[in-house]
């Protein structure tokens, strides 16, 4: 049996068939320092609640996959050192050992599906790494994405990874990738990456459909809407792609691999541009559960 406890709130809408949005906790424990990850995680869960769905934000705590925290909890989670980043490979032996982890895209996605959450809202997801060809680093969300039927909001894939290389395995691995409102492929903090995204879709309620017939043709896994940042907010390429080639720099000068790559990047981005890549995460990840709670009562509608 698997050890897992919905939150009230989340039991009670999942029972009274009421739109849930899943949300991810690495964001807390590793995208963003103390105390703005809380602020941000407090923000996130009140904007999916002003749009009418209730939000589960999901995490290992001793053991136990909660889908939703108390909170105590994300306050708790929000401050903790030495949390695991969990990922496919990582969540049934954290869960085994009683351990405390915070959940990827992939694990995310994973725990919302067995929760029965179908719409899921993150910052940007995991992809491949620049080198890739030489280092295998492929990030474990692309193949959840293949086999998982959870629909994603992402501003994208995180603007340090190679775009072209990411969009191609999500085609190999017959991932829809639905852009909303715009023709490019968006690339996090950048609400354009100079890629055409294969499909866009300007509605809601389109996506909300798109995913229901994946399911009744038995199709596997989810799909990615990739939805920019707000243009207030969002870093011209011109102006981050330098920063993105000194960081990257940087961790192979200090010979940073596998898990740690992505925190020391975002850690790195975030001094050279003054702050600014935090300002613009938050504002992007806000959006994206805007929208993936709008979705989720698309959903919800027919059930």
């Amino acid at each position: 049996m698997i050890p897992m406890l919905k939150s009230p709130d989340v039991a009670l809408a999942l029972e009274q068939n009421q739109p849930v949005v899943a949300l991810e906790s690495t964001i807390i424990t590793h995208g963003m320092p103390y105390p703005q990850n809380l602020e941000t995680a407090r923000a996130v869960e009140g904007m999916v609640r002003d749009m009418g769905a209730v939000p589960a934000t999901i995490a290992v705590l001793n053991g136990t996959l909660h889908i939703g925290l108390t909170a105590e909890q994300l306050e708790e989670l929000a401050q903790a050192k030495n949390v695991a980043k969990l990922s496919r490979a990582d969540l049934a032996a954290c869960m085994a050992l009683g351990g405390t982890g915070a959940t990827t895209v992939a694990s995310t996605m994973i725990a919302a599906h067995l929760a029965g959450i179908e719409v899921f809202a993150t910052g940007g997801i995991g992809g491949v790494h620049k080198g890739a060809e030489l280092s295998f680093d492929i990030s474990a969300d692309l193949l959840e994405l293949a086999q998982t039927p959870v629909t994603v909001v992402a501003a994208g894939a995180k603007a340090i990874l190679d775009l072209p290389k990411t969009l191609e395995v999500l085609e190999t691995q017959g991932v829809p990738v639905i852009a909303h409102r715009q023709d490019d492929f968006p690339a996090f903090w950048s609400r354009s990456s100079g890629l055409k995204a294969p499909l866009r879709m300007d509605d809601a309620a389109d996506i909300a459909e798109a995913h229901r017939m994946r399911g009744a043709l038995g199709l596997p896994g989810g799909q990615l809407v990739a939805n920019p940042i707000p243009a207030e907010h969002e870093i011209p390429p011109e102006e981050l792609s330098p920063i993105i080639a000194e960081a990257t720099l940087n961790a192979e000068e200090m010979q940073i691999a596998g898990k740690e790559v992505t925190p020391f990047l975002l850690r790195r981005i975030f001094d050279l541009t003054g702050g600014q890549s935090l300002n613009a995460n938050i504002a992007l990840v806000l959006n994206n559960a805007a929208l993936a709670a709008r979705i989720a009562g698309e959903l919800a509608k027919d059930r």
